[in-house]
């Protein structure tokens, strides 16, 4: 029997005021609804097929993107089951490119009304102040792997998700949308060599990944084989749709965009996810209150973000390993500069004549 999920109205969160956090939308203690997952191999035809295992993960290339062979089940029933909303909006990155604070800024944004930035006490606290941001907008792909689509379409509109699959991947409905239709993807990009630096830090707090050497995680991000990779391709294809049809995908760049004027920043997020502040909203602070809100300062401060742990995919990460030190330009603690020429220089002859770099 499928499961009775929480609705708007049982939330007291007003139709229409925003995204619901999708941990709220606990069920009633039955079963969620079943279906067949197909096996990892099933869409994938040859068994032969080439298989990664750097670094440290087993990996399976599905098309054109290699996978973590857990994710591949929910990949395919994402591509299969998925039915988007008109104002759905989908938050997208590679990983350790500013996913938790995109994820953050936008939810604060879109749901302002319902949740003021603000409100840190009683019934009405905002949802950040007691739910990691990785509990508040859920990864799809996971949702589809753990079956629990029925939560996903209990959301009330508009819904906020997240994924880390290249453009290409997305399913057709989204990916082939035309004018008119709904789903709008946002996407924040960042300096490679960053993104390496934050994600070997990132895994090391996992058992399961604490022994990785910085090497390998460096030459499968140079080679093309680390997990959601190649890392130039995911960009790209997210680029070249903006390009194309900036009013389906808003493209962000971490360093330039996030770091550099978070307060504008998240005034184009608001406007592109059709939620655009008021003069008297700003005359008010409240593009302010969102900054101070989803500050990397205050993120760490929060309780809810210091203790316990946070599934991801099949690992389960402390919640404090999601806020480390959001800078530009860290890769020079780690980093050889014979390394960073080499990346710089790959990833330079990859986007040639593409008219994208990632600086």
């Amino acid at each position: 029997m499928a499961a009775v999920y929480g609705d708007a109205s049982a939330l007291q969160v007003p139709s229409g005021s925003g995204p619901v956090p999708f941990k709220d939308m606990d069920d009633d203690g039955t079963a969620p609804a079943e279906h067949t997952t197909p096996s990892p191999m099933e869409d994938l035809g040859d068994l032969a097929l080439p298989r990664s295992q750097k670094p440290s993960v087993h990996l399976l290339p599905y098309q054109g993107c290699w996978l973590p062979d857990y994710w591949v089940p929910g990949v395919i029933e994402f591509q299969r089951r998925f039915n988007p909303r008109h104002d759905d909006v989908i938050l997208a990155s590679y990983p350790k490119c500013g996913t938790t604070w995109l994820i953050a800024l936008a939810f604060t944004a879109a749901a302002r009304r319902a949740y003021p930035p603000a409100a840190a006490v009683g019934e009405h606290a905002h949802p950040l102040r007691r739910l990691h941001p990785h509990d508040v907008v859920p990864l799809v792909e996971e949702v589809f792997a753990r079956g629990e689509e029925a939560r996903l379409d209990a959301l009330p509109s508009p819904r906020l998700m997240r994924t880390h699959l290249p453009f290409t991947l997305l399913p057709p409905p989204v990916a082939a949308a035309g004018a008119g239709d709904g789903c709008r993807v946002v996407y924040v990009c960042r300096d490679p060599k960053d993104m390496v630096v934050s994600l070997w830090h990132f895994l090391r707090r996992s058992s399961k990944c604490e022994d990785i050497s910085f090497a390998e995680l460096f030459d499968a991000v140079c080679d093309g084989t680390s997990a959601l990779g190649p890392v130039w391709e995911h960009a790209l294809s997210y680029w070249r749709t903006s390009v194309e049809r900036p009013d389906r995908v808003l493209f962000l760049r971490y360093n330039e965009d996030l770091l550099r004027n978070t307060g504008e920043s998240v005034r184009r997020l608001a406007g592109f996810m059709g939620r655009p502040f008021s003069a008297t909203e700003e005359a008010a602070g409240a593009v302010a209150a969102v900054v101070e809100l989803c500050s990397l300062g205050n993120m760490k401060a929060l309780e809810v973000n210091k203790a316990g742990n946070v599934a991801v995919g099949n690992l389960d990460m402390p919640r404090d390993s999601f806020f480390r030190k959001g800078v530009a330009g860290d890769w020079a603690s780690i980093m050889t500069v014979e390394m960073a020429t080499r990346m710089d220089e790959i990833f330079r002859e990859k986007l040639l004549g593409t008219g994208f770099s990632f600086v």
